[in-house]
């Protein structure tokens, strides 16, 4: 029951959640999705997660690398500690599906729902596809029997029309890109468009906010209650919720990050002293980080990760401990085709570079930009005056900033001409 696999998510009830370094956070105790208006497969937003003292907290499921018969790995051991509180439209899978009565399409046949299975589509997401469901009668098969059905072969659990609000316009967002919902959004009325993010969960509206222009993420951010404004922050890649954070006033600013986790506000506060054509204020605090000891095979779990941007998924960065930002001594960079052709046992250690130097944090745009393409580099690591790991610039980072502003309302605009 590895992750790409079908996995049933019963079995996953009470099994121990992992960081990448081995050390136990807590427990999984529910999954939670997302119904729809339509027959498609829901996504499965993240899990529910127990730490000690039975406080539980919400885990995304672009933080997951790895699900096994015995264990859940974490892609990263920082996780937001605020307490988990269930979201309007929300469903806990464990709690509220299972046992639910469902009708089988073509049968007709009532059934209760006994477990739910779990697969990852092309997009990478993790959705609910099949349902292990008991008889309720003997009309076709011998009363209580088990057996499974596709997701789309019942009916019960769409939600009903009379209930849409933002449901049916969600439904059609389901297999858009971020940036085309963005587009979708700045289409809309403030009243509409405001309905619509309270409806969309953490991670998909950071992802969403992530490609709009910066005044309407001001002001879509301004919008929102500070708790959920912190929320969606933290759900931002550390780069882009610091440069959201610097077009706010500046007690805008301080009242957000307070209401941010404190590890989750550090790197963002970090990003915000560097300027803001340097390579410190266009880095990320979260490329792909690798202890010398680690695998080949780990490194590839890790790159696999669907919230990664391309060109973060094309590297490691390997250092010695700590492992989070600002970390121990950089060693150097592992590039994925390398880790392709080596065995899944060797050491990332053994395989990094180190031949085409690193960046400092006040390198300023035209050196960055020079020193991606003497390289052929996607990316390039970011250290301070002690050779620590501060972050990577990536080359989306680099185009984002050397394109004139207002460029994406520019696409839009001659896509619809």
């Amino acid at each position: 029951m590895t992750s790409g696999g079908r996995i049933f998510l019963a079995r996953l009830a009470g099994i121990a959640v992992f960081d990448p370094g081995g050390d136990q956070l807590g427990k999984v105790r529910d999954a939670v999705t997302m119904l729809r208006v339509d027959r498609h497969p829901p996504r499965l937003l993240g899990m529910v997660v127990e730490l000690a003292h039975r406080h539980r907290i919400f885990v995304p499921m672009g933080r997951v690398t790895r699900i096994e018969p015995d264990q859940v790995v974490l892609s990263s051991g920082t996780v937001n500690m605020k307490r988990f509180e269930r979201r309007t439209n929300e469903v806990l899978v464990l709690a509220e599906l299972l046992d639910r009565t469902i009708t089988v399409r073509e049968s007709g046949q009532r059934a209760s729902i006994v477990d739910a299975a779990i697969e990852q589509n092309r997009t990478r997401d993790w959705v609910i596809t099949r349902l292990a469901v008991r008889t309720a009668t003997g009309r076709i098969r011998r009363r209580g029997q088990l057996f499974q059905v596709e997701w789309n072969e019942v009916d019960g659990l769409a939600l009903p029309e009379s209930h849409q609000g933002t449901e049916a316009l969600l439904a059609t967002f389901a297999d858009l890109r971020a940036a085309d919902v963005a587009a979708a959004l700045t289409d809309m009325t403030a009243k509409r468009r405001l309905e619509v993010a309270a409806a969309l969960d953490d991670e998909r509206l950071a992802d969403v906010l992530q490609e709009m222009e910066e005044d309407d993420q001001v002001s879509l951010l301004r919008s929102l209650a500070d708790e959920r404004a912190a929320d969606v922050l933290e759900a931002m890649d550390d780069d882009d919720a610091a440069d959201l954070l610097g077009e706010m006033p500046a007690a805008d600013q301080e009242r957000l990050l307070e209401l941010m986790e404190p590890a989750e506000a550090a790197p963002v506060r970090r990003l915000m002293t560097y300027g803001d054509y340097t390579a410190g204020g266009l880095m990320t605090s979260e490329p792909v980080i690798m202890l010398p000891d680690a695998t080949v095979a780990e490194a590839l779990a890790r790159v696999r990760n669907p919230q990664l941007t391309p060109a973060l998924a094309a590297q490691v960065y390997v250092v010695r401990p700590p492992q989070a930002t600002p970390t121990g001594r950089f060693l150097g960079v592992a590039h994925i085709q390398r880790l392709l052709r080596e065995p899944p046992s060797a050491l990332v250690s053994g395989l990094c570079e180190n031949d085409t130097g690193a960046l400092r944090p006040e390198t300023p745009l035209d050196d960055i930009t020079r020193h991606l393409a003497t390289y052929n580099l996607l990316s390039a690591p970011v250290v301070d005056d002690h050779d620590r790991l501060l972050g990577a610039v990536s080359v989306d980072d680099v185009l984002d900033h050397l394109l004139p502003e207002g460029w994406r309302d520019a696409d839009r605009s001659e896509a619809h001409g």
